[in-house]
């Protein structure tokens, strides 16, 4: 039986852990593809774990799926009702800062020719350990915007906020400048994405994803199909488990540290 304690690796996950540090010895271009699962470890909820956020029967979401209540259709037609959850969200992560996986992310860029970082999480945790190449496809939970001027300004806390924050400029009603249900992605940054990968990237890593939507699963597919090597890094079996050359089971920050630390021992000596 594997008594591994959970932020020790197991013996198959540390066979995995030296199979990408080998990979990552002769890469030059490498893109990590996080979700809710790499922020957990600086205690923020993964939302559809157990303990999550995605619950009907929370408060907060007044019965309803969280596909309704955090929804661009619901925040123009009951405003207060998306701001409620909102504000939940906010106040799970209010305190909380990035862990030794987002840390280690930001460390390869000094290593590799790039470094790129497809995130879901509105944290904005990635660019706080100091990466530069982010993609955070969802947005940021603290750029708050007006929905109907140019206003927009940058909250530590949504703490004092009314039910339905309206703009100092012209009164209209608030929003965080991030992507709800229903909504499209940026065209921006989907667009610095697709250009990333025509130009290929000898590594692709899924961090703590489900990889539910298409567009984080779809780098790993384009990996495989390209030959480039391919992890994933989840206590789960997700769409992408099958797809990719190394799986480790491990919790996201304690896997990329031992990563890191066996990529370090060999970096000296090159």
């Amino acid at each position: 039986m594997d008594t591994a304690q959970p932020d020790e690796l197991s013996a198959e996950d540390a066979r995995g852990v030296a199979r990408i540090v080998q990979k990552l010895r002769k890469a030059k271009r490498v893109l990590a593809v996080t979700g809710a699962g790499l922020s957990a470890d600086s205690g923020l909820p993964t939302y559809r774990g157990v303990g999550g956020l995605y619950h009907a029967d929370r408060p907060a979401t007044k019965g309803m799926a969280i596909e309704v209540v955090l929804s661009g259709a619901m925040l123009q037609s009951r405003p207060e009702v998306t701001w409620t959850y909102l504000k939940e969200v906010e106040r799970a992560c209010r305190g909380a800062r990035p862990n030794r996986g987002h840390r280690v992310l930001a460390e390869m860029q000094s290593y590799f020719d790039a470094v790129w970082i497809l995130t879901q999480n509105v944290d904005g945790f990635h660019a706080a350990a100091g990466s530069r190449n982010v993609l955070d496809v969802h947005g940021d939970l603290h750029e708050v915007r007006c929905t109907a001027c140019p206003y927009r300004v940058r909250v530590e806390t949504y703490e004092g906020m009314t039910d339905v924050p309206r703009c100092p400029d012209c009164g209209a009603g608030l929003r965080p400048d991030v992507v709800l249900f229903g909504e499209p992605l940026d065209p921006a940054r989907v667009g610095r994405l697709e250009a990333e990968m025509t130009r290929g990237f000898d590594a692709v890593l899924s961090i703590g994803t489900s990889s539910l939507f298409d567009y984080v699963a779809e780098p790993i597919r384009v990996a495989r199909a390209a030959g480039w090597t391919t992890a994933e890094i989840n206590p789960d079996a997700t769409v992408v488990s099958m797809l990719v050359d190394v799986k480790i089971r491990a919790r996201a920050a304690a896997a990329l540290d031992r990563i890191w630390e066996g990529y370090l021992e060999w970096w000296p000596h090159t």
